[in-house]
């Protein structure tokens, strides 16, 4: 199944929503709009992953490209509603200590 991804715009925040697997098929697709996204640097990009039920490294690749963008441009990103599987790659990694993860929507300021 190809990845889904909804793009919603809150005024200065946006909201990118990844629907399904996020790996070495798809991730380059997720990267394109994660990079389109912020080029338009809003103050905020929320990256909600709630219907996202795997990541493999390629994913992760993505999410630690696009904060680095993030940072260059003074974009807030924050990851929210991590499933489980996705949250321990990140702990595994160490990545939690690197990005700002929030358990919802609401917590990430939408």
């Amino acid at each position: 199944m190809a990845l889904q991804v909804t793009i919603e715009i809150k005024g200065a925040i946006v909201v990118v929503g990844p629907v399904g697997d996020v790996d070495l098929n798809c991730s380059r697709e997720f990267q394109g709009h994660l990079k389109k996204v912020l080029e338009s640097r809003p103050a905020r990009v929320i990256v909600d992953l709630a219907k996202v039920p795997y990541m493999d490294s390629s994913g992760v690749a993505t999410l630690v490209e696009a904060m680095q963008i993030a940072r260059r441009t003074s974009t807030k990103l924050v990851l929210c509603g991590m499933q489980d599987k996705v949250r321990s790659i990140f702990e595994i990694a160490r990545l939690d200590r690197v990005f700002t993860i929030v358990p919802d929507m609401a917590t990430a300021g939408a």
